[in-house]
C-alpha cells in the first residue's frame, strides 16, 4: 500500500501542488484576523469563580486597574521640597493620564484634623516650596503615623513614594489593547521626562495596566526575534548535515508554508496572539523540520547510490510515508491533550500547534516531492559516498548491548527520585525574566516599599447601611487586625482606620478616642461630615459599596508564592468562619486567581497526559501492526519526560503552567524518534527478512543521521524559545530542548539492548507484512 501511494504522490505531484498552494492561500488569509490580544483576562474562563468573583469586586468599588509611578530619590529622603515637588507634580499629571478616574500620592493625601470645634480636610502636602524643615517632619509624621499611607504609598523609611493612577479600561479587549498602548505611551514620555530633569530621582513604573502591557511587548518581541533567529539555526543545520543548497532551499520553503499556514489557522479559529500561543510558529518551525529531514535523508541517499531521481523519491516516500503520518498524528494527539488545560491561552497552543503539525505534514508530502523534481539537473544533490551514517555505533553498541541498557537504567531511575522534589508552585514576578524593567520594578517594589501580591474581601454588612453599625465595624477591625498579624503581610487597607480617625479628630484630636465609635448615629455622621470634605474624584468609592452595604479590605503580600498565597486564603477563611460567619466571603485579586489556576492546571494536565498516553498507544499498536511492539515502544518514550522532570526537581523544583504540560506536549515528539526506528527496524525484519541484530543495524544506518539532524533541530529550536523573557516560554523551551535530547540518548543507548530481548530469532518469525 505505501509503495501505490508513494508511486501516486509522484505521478500526480503538479496537480497535487496546485491544490495545496490553493489551499495554502485560503487558510494563511486569516493571518489578517489577528492582533495582540494582552489582558490577564485571557488566561481564565469566563466562568472562572475568582475571575468572576474578582469582576463583582470591581464592579463594586473603583476599579483596580492602575498606573503606579515609584518615586525613588538618590538621597533616599522623600520629604524634601525638591522630592515631594516632583510628588505634587506627578500627582497632577495622573488626573490628566488616559482614562484616569483616582489619584493617590502623599501629598493629595485628604488630612482630617480638629480645629477648634471643625473638622479640617485638606492636602497633606499642599505647596512644597513653602514648608519649613519643621514642617516637612511634622508632614512625614503623618503620614507615617497613618494606617493608609505606611507600606502601601510611602515607605516605612520614608526613602520611596508611590503615586497611584486608577484608570476606567474598556472591556473590550481589542479597545483594552489600543488603550494599554495609549496608557504605557503617556506614562513612560512623562516618566523619562522627569528624571531628565531630575537626574537625582529613578521613577519606576508599576500596576496592572504596566503588567498588561509587559506582556504584549514579550509576545511582540518574541515573534519578531525568536522565529528569525530560528530560521537562521534551521538553515545552518541543514546545510551541514544535508550538504545540499536545493534540499535545504526546499525544506525552508516548506517550513516557511507550514509556519504561514499554522499563522493562518489561529486566524481562522477565532483565537488571538498572546504571550502563550505566539510560540506556535516556533514550535511548527521546528516540528516542520522532521518530516522533511526523514524524507531527503532517504531520497539523497537513494541518488548518491545511482538511482533515477524520480525513483529515489518514490522509494523515499514509500519507506517514510506511514513513519511521518504516524509521528504527526502522535505529536498532535500530545499538543491536543493540552486541551484538558484551565487556562485557555494553552489550550490554544495546543490546539494551533496540533493542527499546524499535520498541516506541515501533508504540505511535505505535496510539495517537497514537485519542488526536488523540478529542480533543474544542474541544481541537483551531487552524487557521492560521503553520507553521514550511524552505523558505527550500532557496531558499538552491539558489541555489549546489556551494558548499555543497565547504565542507562540505573542513570534513569537514579534521576528520576528526584520527581518527588519538584512543587507546582507558580510566581507571578518570575514570569518576567530578570533583565526586563517589569522585572526590576516588581523587584525593587517588594524589597523597598510593599508586597505586589493582593487579597481584596468585599464584607457584607446587615443590608443598606449596615456599615454603620459598630459592631459590623469592630469585626472588620479584628479581621483587619488578624491580618496585620501574618507575618507575610505587608500592608492591610480597610474603611475602619478612617473611622477611627474621624473619632479622633472630631474629639479633639485625643489619642484615646482613636477607636469606634458606639452609636451608629455618631459613624454616620462623621462619615458624611467627611464625604462632603472630601474633594471630586477622592470619594470613598474605592472601600464603601454605593448603597453602604459593605466595605472593602484590601492586604499587601510580599514574596509569596501560589501554594503559599492560597494556604494564607485559607487561614482566612478558617478565622472568618470561626469568628464572623456573618460576613464570610471568599478573598479576589489576580494574585488569588492565578494561584488558583497554577494549582488547578495540574490536574488538568496529569488527564491530557494519561489520555495522550492512551491515545498514542492504541496508534503504535494500529501502525506498527504489533501490540508487543507497540508497547514496547512507550517505554523509551516515558522514561525521557520523567528523567527530565528529575534534573528539574534536582535543579529547579518549581513548576510553572508551561513546565505542566511539558509531559504531554514531549510524549507526541519524542515518540517520533522510536517510531522511526521501529518502523526501519521492523521493515528489516519483515521485509528484507534481516536478524535482529542486523535489522538494528540497518536502523541505525538508515535513519540515524536524521534522527541527530532533527532532535538537533527541535532542540535548539526549544532553546531558541528558552530565550524568551516570560518564564512560560522560556521554561517550556528549556525542559522540551532537554527531554528531545535525553530522547535521543535513551533511544541509541536503550533500545537494541530491549528490542534483542523482545524479538530473539527463536520467539520471532520474520515474515513479509
Amino acid at each position: 500500500m505505501e509503495a501505490r501511494l508513494a508511486a501516486w504522490l509522484v505521478r500526480r505531484r503538479v496537480a497535487l501542488f496546485a491544490a495545496c498552494a490553493v489551499a495554502l492561500l485560503v487558510i494563511i488569509s486569516g493571518a489578517r484576523l489577528l492582533w495582540f490580544e494582552s489582558s490577564y483576562r485571557i488566561f481564565f474562563k469566563d466562568d472562572n469563580p475568582q475571575l468572576l468573583a474578582h469582576d463583582a469586586i470591581e464592579a463594586a468599588y473603583t476599579k483596580a486597574d492602575n498606573v503606579a509611578f515609584i518615586v525613588v530619590p538618590a538621597d533616599g529622603r522623600v520629604f524634601t521640597r525638591e522630592t515631594l515637588a516632583v510628588v505634587k507634580e506627578l500627582t497632577a499629571i495622573g488626573w490628566t493620564v488616559p482614562r484616569s478616574i483616582r489619584v493617590d500620592s502623599i501629598t493629595n493625601f485628604q488630612w482630617s484634623r480638629a480645629v477648634g470645634d471643625d473638622l479640617l480636610v485638606q492636602d497633606l502636602v499642599q505647596e512644597p516650596a513653602g514648608l519649613s524643615d519643621a514642617e516637612l517632619a511634622q508632614r512625614q509624621a503623618v503620614a507615617l503615623g497613618e494606617p493608609a499611607l505606611v507600606d502601601g504609598l510611602i515607605s516605612r523609611r520614608a526613602h520611596v513614594t508611590s503615586v497611584n493612577v486608577r484608570l476606567e479600561m474598556p472591556a473590550d479587549s481589542r479597545a483594552q489593547g489600543d488603550a494599554n498602548h495609549e496608557v504605557m505611551q503617556f506614562v513612560r514620555g512623562v516618566a523619562a521626562r522627569i528624571m531628565q530633569e531630575h537626574p537625582d530621582l529613578r521613577i519606576h513604573l508599576m500596576g496592572q495596566v504596566v503588567v498588561n502591557y509587559g506582556f504584549n511587548e514579550i509576545a511582540e518581541r518574541d515573534a519578531a526575534t525568536m522565529v528569525p533567529l530560528m530560521f537562521a539555526v534551521v538553515i545552518v543545520l541543514l546545510a551541514v548535515f544535508l550538504r545540499s543548497v536545493s534540499a535545504t532551499a526546499v525544506t525552508t520553503l516548506i517550513i516557511v508554508a507550514s509556519v504561514l499556514f499554522t499563522v493562518g489557522v489561529l486566524g481562522w479559529l477565532g483565537f488571538q496572539v498572546n504571550q502563550v500561543n505566539v510560540s506556535a510558529p516556533v514550535i511548527i518551525l521546528t516540528l516542520a523540520v522532521s518530516d522533511c529531514v526523514h524524507v531527503l535523508v532517504h531520497y539523497l541517499n537513494d541518488l548518491r547510490r545511482g538511482l533515477a531521481r524520480e525513483a529515489a523519491m518514490t522509494h523515499a516516500l514509500e519507506v517514510n510515508l506511514v513513519p511521518v503520518f504516524l509521528t504527526s498524528f502522535t505529536t498532535a494527539i500530545g499538543f491536543f491533550s493540552l486541551n484538558t488545560s484551565e487556562t485557555p491561552p494553552i489550550r490554544e497552543l495546543g490546539t494551533v500547534v496540533g493542527i499546524g503539525v499535520m498541516g506541515a505534514m501533508l504540505i511535505t508530502v505535496t510539495v517537497l516531492p514537485v519542488l526536488m523534481l523540478w529542480l533543474p539537473k544542474r541544481f541537483a544533490p551531487p552524487v557521492d559516498s560521503r553520507g553521514f551514517t550511524l552505523g558505527p555505533l550500532a557496531e558499538v553498541i552491539l558489541r555489549r548491548p546489556r551494558a548499555y541498557f543497565a547504565a542507562v537504567t540505573v542513570v534513569a531511575l537514579g534521576l528520576m527520585t528526584f520527581i518527588p522534589r519538584n512543587d507546582l508552585n507558580d510566581d507571578t514576578v518570575d514570569y518576567f525574566h530578570e533583565s526586563t524593567s517589569l522585572r526590576q520594578a516588581f523587584d525593587f517594589v517588594q524589597q523597598n516599599l510593599t508586597g505586589i501580591d493582593t487579597i481584596a474581601y468585599s464584607l457584607p454588612a446587615a443590608g443598606p447601611g449596615g456599615i454603620y453599625e459598630s459592631a459590623y465595624l469592630k469585626r472588620v477591625e479584628a479581621f483587619a487586625e488578624w491580618w496585620k498579624r501574618q507575618p507575610e503581610v505587608t500592608h492591610v487597607s480597610t474603611f475602619v482606620d478612617v473611622v477611627e480617625r474621624l473619632n479622633r479628630n472630631l474629639h479633639g484630636d485625643d489619642p484615646a478616642y482613636g477607636r469606634i465609635p458606639d452609636e451608629r448615629e455618631a459613624i454616620a455622621q462623621y462619615v458624611l461630615l467627611y464625604e462632603l470634605s472630601l474633594p471630586q474624584g477622592l470619594d470613598l468609592n474605592d472601600a464603601l459599596t454605593f448603597d453602604k452595604s459593605a466595605t472593602r479590605l484590601s492586604v499587601n503580600i510580599k514574596d509569596t508564592r501560589s501554594k503559599e498565597l492560597l494556604q494564607i486564603e485559607e487561614r482566612a477563611q478558617r478565622w472568618l468562619a470561626d469568628n464572623a460567619p456573618q460576613m464570610r466571603t471568599y478573598g479576589s485579586s489576580l494574585s488569588i486567581m492565578f494561584a488558583h489556576l497554577g494549582q488547578e492546571n495540574i490536574f488538568g494536565m496529569m488527564k491530557g497526559a494519561a489520555l495522550a498516553l492512551l491515545l498514542i498507544s492504541a496508534t503504535l499498536v494500529v501502525f506498527l501492526r504489533s501490540a508487543k511492539f507497540g508497547l514496547l515502544s512507550l517505554l523509551p518514550n516515558a522514561f525521557p519526560a520523567a528523567i527530565a522532570f528529575g534534573i528539574w526537581g534536582l535543579t529547579s523544583g518549581q513548576v510553572n503552567l508551561a513546565v505542566a504540560a511539558v509531559f504531554s506536549i514531549t510524549l507526541g515528539i519524542v515518540v517520533d524518534n522510536t517510531i522511526h526506528f521501529f518502523s526501519k527496524y521492523l521493515y528489516a525484519r519483515r521485509q528484507l527478512r534481516r536478524s535482529p541484530e542486523d535489522a538494528i543495524r540497518y536502523a541505525f544506518s538508515t535513519v540515524g543521521a536524521a534522527l541527530l539532524v532533527t532532535t538537533a533541530v527541535l532542540a535548539l529550536g526549544f532553546l531558541v524559545l528558552a530565550q524568551s523573557d516570560f518564564a512560560l516560554n522560556a521554561s517550556m523551551g528549556t525542559m522540551t530542548a532537554m527531554v528531545v535530547v535525553i530522547a535521543l540518548a535513551f533511544d541509541l543507548l536503550f533500545l537494541p539492548a530491549l528490542l534483542l530481548w523482545a524479538d530473539r530469532e527463536r520467539n520471532t518469525e520474520a515474515r513479509p507484512a
